[in-house]
């Protein structure tokens, strides 16, 4: 079996977009991948570009061996636009192999661990009462952990404004009172999307009581693991962090020297499913748990599926599709998906990953690449998103 051609597809789906890849063989099995690297398609099909004519002809059965020529085969390794590139290829070329050997990807893995992978709901919001009503609502339908992703509550005239200082006394009182509607059972998170500084994250910490929320997911950006170090020392919130690292060498400050508690790790960003299995394994030894990053379609929800199946530490997937923030999953490009059962995903039986996707349709549309907001502090300076 030989590799013969590898196309992409990038597709705009609700309010975002997405980059899904297939690669054919001349046995006619093919394989389903996707990039995440969100509002750069552009940049990873002109990386896929480079890296078509390494793979055409090749046996797509030799995924590592392709993973290691497609990182090392140039002089400039790694990087978000590559990786994501090999992401999409290494998922597709699992997918194909677990069709070729009629076995579940999770098979080629090291075999299924657990019979179902739970998942946390992902809540946006803008207003104390969004916060209250979607939170309450997810509860009375079974979730018992939620991850909090708070709009940019402050800018109702202008998208573009945050200000952090008001954000964290805004949200420090919101959270105080989901945490007595809810009680202790439920557990809570909240994502701050690098949009703080050491110092803010620390006075936003210090407002609540302990036990307010159980973590807090990228308070600061992750460039410099020496910020977090020190952060790590001011707080004693767990943190969760990585699902923008492309690369096991990236994970690897922030494991050994524990500096996150949970592995947000992107399949579609870090790697592929042969990356994403070296990062599981670095953090078991470590005692640390993945908490897979997962907001950009079922191939990425499948393929994170199959990780979550064949790893003992796995803590929760994340889901969007909740009614209570962004929808991924349309079913005109994904006829076939996985389907969340309540709160969890069961673990699949069929061959390969267990999804397909709609080239026809997404042929006839047309892609508009998108940009995310640009956040602004009231001074006109430029803050992240």
């Amino acid at each position: 079996m030989k590799i013969t051609a590898v196309k992409t597809y990038p597709i705009n789906v609700g309010s975002g977009s997405q980059l899904v890849i297939k690669i054919e063989t001349d046995s006619g099995i093919y394989g389903w991948g996707a990039s995440g690297l969100s509002g750069r398609e552009l940049a990873v099909i002109g990386a896929i570009e480079h890296f078509r004519p390494l793979i055409i002809g090749r046996n797509p059965k030799q995924i590592g061996a392709i993973w290691q020529d497609l990182y090392r085969g140039q002089y400039f390794e790694g990087g978000r636009v590559l990786t994501a590139a090999i992401s999409a290829i290494d998922i597709a070329l699992h997918d194909i192999k677990g069709k070729a050997l009629d076995v579940p990807v999770y098979e080629l893995l090291g075999g299924k661990q657990r019979d179902y992978v739970e998942c946390f709901a992902s809540v946006r919001f803008a207003t104390l009462e969004e916060l209250l009503d979607q939170s309450k609502r997810l509860v009375k339908e079974g979730w018992n952990m939620l991850r909090l992703a708070p709009a940019e509550f402050e800018a109702q005239e202008d998208i573009s404004l945050f200000e952090p200082r008001t954000s964290i006394a805004i949200l420090a009182e919101w959270l105080i009172t989901l945490r007595k509607e809810l009680g202790t059972k439920i557990t809570i998170g909240i994502d701050y999307h690098t949009r703080l500084s050491a110092a803010e994250t620390y006075s936003f910490i210090k407002r609540m009581p302990s036990g307010t929320i159980d973590f807090i997911e990228e308070p600061i950006r992750d460039e410099n693991p020496s910020a977090y170090e020190n952060l790590r020392k001011m707080i004693d919130i767990p943190f969760a962090i990585g699902e923008e690292f492309s690369s096991k060498w990236q994970f690897l400050p922030f494991l050994e020297q524990n500096l996150t508690q949970f592995a947000r790790i992107d399949v579609c960003n870090v790697g592929g499913l042969t990356e994403s299995m070296k990062v599981a394994s670095l953090a078991e030894a470590h005692y640390i748990d993945l908490m897979p990053h997962n907001p950009l379609g079922p191939i990425c929800t499948a393929a994170s599926i199959h990780l979550a199946a064949a790893c003992p530490n796995f803590s929760w997937l994340e889901e969007v599709n909740t009614g209570a923030h962004v929808l991924t999953n349309d079913p005109k490009y994904y006829p076939k998906q996985p389907k969340l059962q309540v709160t969890r995903y069961s673990v699949p039986t069929e061959p390969g990953l267990g999804v397909e996707f709609n080239e026809e349709y997404a042929i006839e549309q047309e892609f508009k690449p998108i940009e995310i907001p640009r956040l602004k502090r009231k001074d006109g300076s430029f803050t992240n998103w």
